[in-house]
């Protein structure tokens, strides 16, 4: 079961594309942020969804809000696939302990062994606010999160 809205975000550790250690309290009291997982780099939703965001950073950056990308790939195979796109903002690699993040938000498939499309808007005070979770197949739609952000 996904986490809801209303509860507060599970807080976790996790290294970034580059190899440095990102924090979700890091976020609180300054930003909002868009806790975005996805399946796997380099596959065809996904770069496409990954893209949508690239091209349009600054709706988030103008909402004080931090995007957050996280999949179960290793930091090797997101540095390899974060410029190869073009991707400037942090893919996160919730590689191992296998999946431990996407487990706690409830977005993980255990036959895949990867996250199915969940993601979570979160507030400055570290509460969900907004979510959607879709399965491996289904995109999801970049003016959802844009309207969620702006009832913040």
């Amino acid at each position: 079961m996904a986490i809801q809205v209303g509860e507060k975000a599970p807080d976790f550790e996790l290294k970034d594309n580059h190899g440095a250690s990102v924090k979700l309290s890091d976020f609180r009291g300054r930003k909002n942020v868009v806790l975005l997982f996805y399946p796997f780099a380099f596959t065809g939703v996904c770069t496409g969804e990954l893209c949508e965001l690239r091209d349009n950073l600054p709706q988030f950056s103008d909402r004080d809000t931090q995007l957050l990308a996280v999949s179960n790939d290793s930091i090797h195979t997101l540095r390899v696939f974060a410029e190869q796109e073009g991707l400037e903002y942090p893919l996160l690699s919730d590689f191992w302990p296998h999946g431990n993040v996407s487990r706690a938000y409830g977005v993980f498939d255990e036959d895949k062994g990867c996250a199915v499309r969940g993601t979570f808007v979160i507030d400055k005070e570290g509460v969900v606010r907004w979510t959607v979770v879709n399965g491996l197949p289904d995109a999801r739609d970049l003016n959802d999160y844009v309207k969620a952000l702006d009832t913040l």
